[in-house]
């Protein structure tokens, strides 16, 4: 249960703010669909975070527990100074003109692609057992973060304190970085 919990928290806080949240505003704001836009995002999260969390377990073992506690937590002070980064989607940027779930499905397991969330899963994956956890766990983290931006659409996004978050969301991942390095892994 703790490697679902942990999972959660960090994809959820991880996804403030990033690419794939703000993609989520574009699709609810061009669809106003918002059943096929979380099933989409479902689907592609799974697969996605599956596949990051199949590399994060072959990369725990190659590599040595101490040389692992120092990938972890350098990964982690990295995924903290990318959170102070906002993400942004071009304004130019085509979506498919199919079903707003194949669009959601595609766009985000794309955009997904070398994401925070998608490194903190690879990370996630090598630092806990069992995989399955894991995935459901970012995934759910996933879900936390885009589900209400998918179903209050643009209406509040104009207000929402998304630097504050980010800035609160670097201070926890550092934290991580700093507890995993002088504390390991275990």
């Amino acid at each position: 249960m703790q490697t679902f919990l942990v999972s959660t928290l960090a994809v959820a806080i991880a996804e403030i703010g990033d690419k794939t949240q703000l993609l989520a505003l574009l699709l609810a704001a061009r669809f106003r669909k918002p059943v096929p836009i979380v099933a989409g995002i479902l689907v592609a999260t799974i697969l996605n975070h599956a596949l990051a969390g199949w590399l994060g377990t072959l990369v725990a073992q190659w590599l040595t527990p101490d040389v692992l506690r120092w990938v972890v937590a350098v990964s982690f002070f990295a995924i903290g100074l990318w959170t102070l980064k906002p993400d942004k989607i071009d304004d130019d940027q085509a979506l498919p003109a199919r079903s707003a779930f194949i669009a959601t499905t595609i766009a985000f397991f794309l955009a997904e692609i070398g994401d925070k969330t998608q490194v903190a899963t690879v990370v996630l994956a090598a630092k806990y057992s069992p995989l399955w956890e894991v995935v459901v766990g970012t995934t759910a983290g996933m879900l936390l973060a885009n589900v209400p931006v998918v179903l209050l659409g643009s209406r509040f996004s104009q207000r929402l304190p998304l630097r504050a978050a980010r800035t609160g969301a670097a201070v926890l991942f550092l934290a991580l970085a700093a507890w995993t390095a002088f504390r390991g892994l275990g």
